[in-house]
């Protein structure tokens, strides 16, 4: 399994369209593949997801 720790940090950080979210659960999304919660605040969990055919990532502690 693939550990987050394991995909390099991006060199850029996003930034937010719009306003905040109205709930801390508006962050999160399930994954149609594997079904783990994913932070979209997170590009690597974002991108790890997008792939066809994925494993759930695993988090660091």
């Amino acid at each position: 399994m693939t550990r987050l720790s394991d995909i390099p940090p991006l060199s850029r950080p996003g930034k937010r369209v719009g306003g905040e979210p109205a709930d801390e659960s508006d962050h999160f999304y399930t994954c149609k593949v594997c079904g783990q919660r994913v932070d979209k605040r997170d590009l690597r969990q974002v991108a790890w997801h997008k792939q066809p055919e994925h494993e759930p990532l695993e988090m660091d502690a």
